[in-house]
């Protein structure tokens, strides 16, 4: 992964972008793992999205942070790049984009 003051991290506002696309079905999702949302309650959820890989944390059913991602350039950043309060791309999603989100994840 990508070293926190790395010019070539991807930035969380980039990550952000792409899952606030998916909620608002301008990107469509074309591979997760594991394939059925309901297969785990708490774990990673590793999703593809145009060229994009996005490893998020589900808890309780719920998403909790996103791990890591990977963009289609090679760029990435993970968790601890995005160290800062309110950082997270996740927490940057409203709530009806992060509700949309999950209903969207768990309909693939």
């Amino acid at each position: 992964m990508s070293l926190p003051g790395s010019a070539r991290a991807l930035q969380a506002r980039e990550v952000y972008q792409v899952l606030k696309d998916i909620a608002l079905e301008q990107r469509r999702v074309i591979g997760k793992t594991p394939r059925a949302w309901g297969d785990v309650a708490s774990g990673e959820v590793a999703v593809e999205v145009d060229g994009y890989r996005l490893r998020l944390r589900k808890e309780a059913g719920e998403l909790d942070y996103c791990i890591a991602c990977t963009a289609t350039d090679g760029r990435s950043a993970d968790m601890h790049c995005w160290a800062g309060a309110g950082t997270d791309p996740l927490e940057l999603l409203s709530v009806w984009e992060r509700a949309r989100l999950i209903e969207l994840l768990a309909a693939e």
